[in-house]
């Protein structure tokens, strides 16, 4: 079977490693004139990384990574810890779940499941390759691309993200709707940084209508912060630059450790982008298509697992695709074991992002004390295996 894949982020890499591992034949179709990533660092939980684990990337995450000891959850201002979950810290997460839990740069991950699949195919990424539509056939399907060509295949996936074309012919045009927040994003290199700075724990310090997450990359040499702050409307772009002196401006009477950090920043680095929400939907495919990822369910990153389901969807749409059964019902095989799980996850992301605002402190205490972060992400969340979950 040959499958062609809308889009080479995460989730179309994934999907395509996964799929050439069973012998299939893979096309990538990819806008952009050459392989690469914009943005900076995401989390890998256990979740995820047994989809990397079986793709061989164990030994290059380690060497790229961070290892971090536990999400801390602190008040903006005093820095009072209001709920604490155990990540590597006594081997917690890999004792639990199986895998260590990683913090790695977007572009580091992003090369190394280009470099599977180019190990896999060399041929099988086609740049330069804008997609404007598909079109069904009987028992295949065409791509259609901005030059004019077509590529024929028997099934399409579109992880052409969250302005996904390939989303627009399946269910109709995903209307962004504002959420009422904006996110920063900057890196800074941790020898700028005091030491108290720069342990190994993702810190998020929450505060009335805004919060800050923050974390170590490539073996604690550089910094990752993003902070959410609730504000008018913002352009939807991860590449958007803005003045220092906003960001500075929105941390205002923080933390001395988040001053800190916003003064070693590079004053033209400083980028920020509208966090928009989708509809969420039950449907994902025709017969002959599909979606994974932001093309579907993209979500606020009050979870920190944009970038693990769509690794998620990768592996289970691979495995559906691989059970010999006929394409339209691999597909609906796919959607109805993965439109519950992400969308649960889209829906306590948001939820998330409420607890992090509150702006009395002992209501937020209280919240955070009845949420119980920690027993739900290790009931549920971290505990999924792709790999190895029944398809039914």
């Amino acid at each position: 079977m040959k499958t062609l894949i809308a889009g080479a982020g995460l989730g179309g890499l994934t999907a395509a490693a996964c799929l050439l591992k069973r012998g299939h034949e893979v096309e990538v179709y990819e806008q952009a004139p050459e392989l690469g990533e914009v943005g900076a660092g995401i989390q890998l939980s256990a979740n995820s990384v047994k989809v990397l684990d079986t793709l061989g990337l164990r030994a290059q995450l380690d060497a790229v990574s961070v290892r971090p000891l536990a999400y801390e959850f602190r008040r903006f201002d005093t820095g009072e810890m209001l709920h604490r979950v155990p990540l590597n810290e006594d081997d917690t997460h890999e004792r639990v779940h199986g895998t260590p839990y990683y913090h790695v740069h977007r572009r580091d991950l992003h090369a190394m499941l280009a470099g599977v699949v180019q190990g896999l195919d060399a041929g099988c990424i086609r740049l330069s390759s804008r997609t404007t539509g598909f079109a069904e056939r009987g028992t295949g399907v065409d791509l259609e691309l901005a030059d004019g060509r077509r590529a024929a295949g028997d099934v399409l996936v579109g992880a052409d993200g969250i302005k996904s074309v390939i989303r627009d012919s399946i269910i109709g045009a995903a209307r962004p709707v504002y959420t009422g927040q904006a996110a920063w994003r900057a890196v800074v290199p941790a020898e700028r940084l005091p030491a108290e700075v720069r342990r190994p724990v993702v810190t998020v310090w929450c505060g009335p209508r805004n919060h800050a997450v923050i974390y170590m990359l490539r073996g604690g040499s550089l910094l990752n912060f993003v902070g959410c702050h609730e504000r008018d409307w913002e352009e939807e772009s991860w590449t958007a630059r803005r003045p220092w002196t906003e960001l500075q401006q929105d941390y205002a009477g923080w933390h001395p450790e988040v001053q800190a950090i916003i003064d070693a920043m590079d004053h033209d680095q400083c980028f920020r982008w509208a966090l928009n929400s989708r509809e969420l939907h039950d449907r994902w495919s025709t017969d002959r298509a599909t979606l994974l990822g932001d093309a579907i369910h993209p979500t606020l990153p009050y979870m920190a697992q944009g970038a693990n389901m769509a690794i998620e969807d990768g592996a289970v749409l691979a495995r559906c695709l691989d059970g010999g059964e006929p394409v339209p019902d691999a597909l609906r095989r796919y959607e109805r074991n993965r439109a519950p799980r992400t969308s649960r996850i889209v829906r306590e992301s948001t939820e998330h992002g409420e607890l992090f605002h509150i702006t009395d402190a002992a209501e937020m205490r209280d919240a955070f004390i009845r949420k119980d972060i920690a027993r739900s992400r290790r009931e549920w969340l971290y505990c999924y295996d792709p790999m190895t979950v029944a398809l039914p």
